[in-house]
């Protein structure tokens, strides 16, 4: 059979068998990984540059806030509604025209004149880019209908995600070495260059056959429920439980209850929610939310621990993190091969307990001389995490029929945005509470010094240098002392929340093959 312009060959397969893909097909994977490694770049490459454009465009402190938080507020509330636009218009029409408007975002963020202007731009980034992660996994699931290829074309995709963690502050890192803030949004630029024209030729199209009515209204009561619910989050995490915060918080939930009860009853939901009922669907999302909002919050408090603990420069620290991500990647790939002699529900609970024994570690990290020890945590935490997301991420997409799998990539996505969001808001704040607690009285240094020096650690050791040596010194200690404890802290919690997941996904995929091969009856 001759293949379609367009779209991959296939090679032919036995009796009763699904279709294996071609080279082609491997080739549009490859094309697929780039966006998903530029999404992950731009989640992390911004911190950063903060110091460098506050020097350049002077935002007040509100500005700078949305200049860093615009992004995943507004990238999390999207994600959903472009999935399922993808599934009507076209999962790779939308990927491209997402492609080009990420390319002129990028452009436009980059030679940003003012922090308004700058803000505005991260917003058109969000929107593009929440075109593109739920687009490319969606078509993962359509180009490979082989089990075994599937894994390990996700395994492929999530090595991506993984991949562009760690390099962008690794190369945000030597480019703001060498160049001005806005080099750091540049970098999409030839990627989008190269992926508009390439995917028509090596990804197949497709869409939902039978789409329905697009629902309007689910839409904005999905973005009504996740932007005020993410503010709210981070707004406690700062601020405390404060009536305006705890506010949108309650906000959020109301419009989620809301947004759940007209999916149950409009003959069109933008997504089925009854999906949830589906053990392995519904229990690989929970476990993906969970890894990454423990690896997000490790890779929050030891970014800081590295810079101002240890005393690495920005390029140094992120190479200190780099074994660990390549060993999410490798691990990934591991996890895909063994998934066809050890099942799953055996394979994904032992990541999690991996990364449960890698936040262990890091309880007790000392102030100094725990660089050894921190990068054997990393790698623990690294390698586990590989294997838990990539195969939890192939059985969302395995449980549903292919004509769902742009709303069911998007459930996932939006997992992973609300996971790293709720990992820096929860888990940080516990952070930053024990370091502010820890931080009690230091001899010879005055209350007007400590009152700042106890916001941050970053605080503490600009107070420090403005003080005489000796109570400089001491404070600095004190401080990095005081930070060391609250990771502990942290790592605690994050150490048991990792054993109940582990423990919680044990449990509930028991038998997950069969009902697997079931299907999702309710989204068929």
């Amino acid at each position: 059979m001759t293949a379609a312009p367009g779209a991959p060959d296939r090679s032919a397969a036995g009796p009763g068998l699904p279709e294996r893909a071609g080279p082609r097909a491997w080739a549009g994977l490859g094309v697929l990984m780039l966006p998903v490694l530029l999404v992950s770049v731009d989640m992390t490459v911004l911190g950063f540059a903060v110091p460098h454009l506050s020097a350049d465009l002077a935002p007040t402190g509100v500005e700078l806030l949305w200049i860093v938080d615009v992004y995943p507020f507004v990238l999390s509330g999207l994600l959903v509604t472009m999935g399922v636009l993808g599934d009507r218009v076209g999962r790779r029409r939308l990927l491209v025209v997402g492609a080009a408007a990420f390319g002129a975002a990028s452009l436009a963020a980059a030679y940003a004149p003012t922090a308004t202007a700058l803000i505005a731009a991260r917003a058109a980034l969000a929107v593009a880019g929440a075109t593109l992660m739920p687009s490319t996994l969606s078509l993962l699931r359509a180009m490979f209908l082989d089990d075994r290829q599937r894994t390990f074309a996700v395994a492929a995709w999530g090595a991506a995600f993984s991949g562009g963690a760690v390099l962008g502050p690794v190369l945000g890192g030597w480019l703001l070495e060498r160049y001005w803030w806005g080099s750091v949004f540049l970098i999409n630029l030839p990627i989008m260059a190269l992926l508009v024209p390439a995917v028509p030729l090596l990804v197949r199209e497709y869409r939902d056959p039978a789409p329905g009515r697009f629902d309007l209204p689910g839409a904005v009561l999905s973005l009504a429920a996740l932007l005020p619910f993410a503010y709210g989050v981070k707004a406690v995490a700062r601020d405390g439980a404060a009536p305006v915060p705890l506010l949108f918080v309650a906000l959020g939930c109301l419009a989620a209850w809301a947004f759940v009860r007209r999916q149950l009853r409009t003959a069109h939901p933008l997504i089925d929610v009854r999906l949830f009922r589906h053990r392995v669907f519904g229990t690989g999302v929970a476990t993906n939310l969970l890894c990454v909002f423990a690896v997000t919050a490790a890779m929050f408090a030891l970014t800081q621990y590295l810079q101002l603990v240890v005393g690495l420069p920005p390029f140094t620290a992120g190479l200190v993190l780099v074994p660990g991500m390549v060993l999410t990647v490798l691990t990934g790939f591991a996890a895909a091969g063994l998934s066809g002699r050890v099942p799953p529900r055996a394979l994904i609970p032992a990541g999690l307990v991996l990364m449960a024994g890698g936040f262990a570690l890091l309880c007790v990290l000392p102030a100094e001389g725990g660089l050894p020890l921190l990068v054997a945590a990393f790698v623990l935490v690294g390698a586990g995490s590989g294997a838990a997301q990539t195969l939890t991420s192939n059985a969302i997409m395995s449980s549903v029929p292919p004509r769902r799998a742009g709303a069911a990539s998007a459930v996932s996505e939006t997992a992973f945005e609300l996971g790293g969001a709720l990992g820096i808001a929860v888990l940080g704040s516990v952070l930053t509470t024990a370091y502010r607690q820890g931080l009690g009285a230091v001899e010879g240094v005055p209350e007007s010094a400590l009152a700042p020096a106890r916001e941050t650690l970053g605080a503490a050791l600009a107070a420090a240098r403005t003080l005489p040596p000796a109570e400089g010194a001491a404070l600095g200690e004190a401080a990095r002392t005081s930070f060391t404890a609250g990771l502990h802290t942290m790592a605690a919690i994050g150490a048991l929340l990792l054993a109940y997941t582990a423990v919680q996904a044990a449990v509930l995929l028991r038998g997950a093959a069969d009902q697997g091969k079931r299907g999702v009856k309710g989204g068929s």
